[in-house]
């Protein structure tokens, strides 16, 4: 059986190139909407589905000191993560998330945090891995509010 041990090396090898192409060839979808407060408000409100491992990122203006207030309704398998700008005031990809506090009034949860930087922030609307596995569709509404 000299033949077993090579012929199980180039299966193997095989199977983890397939594994792999197929594993770059799958790339997350990311949409980025920007939001605009309508004149004379403080905020605004988005709605959106996202599906698996995809996910929006909506780009929002603020200055320092202001408060930021995220309240997200529908599917409870929707998540929000917020990024601050760079320090040139554009988006940074490569931020780590603010830290949000939460908040209940009313039978309703929201999420706020005083922003640290001039610039444009990135909300993502995303799903916990062990829900996007699944491919599961997350339809939500966004309630974002800046003063």
């Amino acid at each position: 059986m000299p033949w077993f041990p090579a012929r199980f090396a180039r299966i193997a090898v095989l199977a983890l190139a397939l594994a792999a192409a197929g594993a770059v060839g799958a790339a997350d979808k990311v949409v980025t909407v920007p939001v605009k407060f309508a004149k004379g408000t403080t905020g605004a409100t988005v709605k959106g589905a996202i599906k698996g491992y995809d996910s929006v990122e909506y780009l929002v203006v603020a200055r320092a000191g202001q408060t930021l207030r995220l309240a997200i309704t529908g599917s409870a398998n929707a998540n929000v993560n917020v990024f601050p700008p760079r320090a040139d005031g554009t988006p940074d990809p490569d931020a780590s998330g603010l830290e949000l506090s939460a908040a209940y009034q009313n039978g309703r949860s929201s999420e706020s945090a005083v922003l640290p930087a001039n610039g444009t922030y990135r909300i993502q609307v995303y799903q916990f891995r062990a829900i996007a596995r699944r491919g599961t569709v997350s339809k939500y509404s966004l309630k974002i509010e800046i003063r």
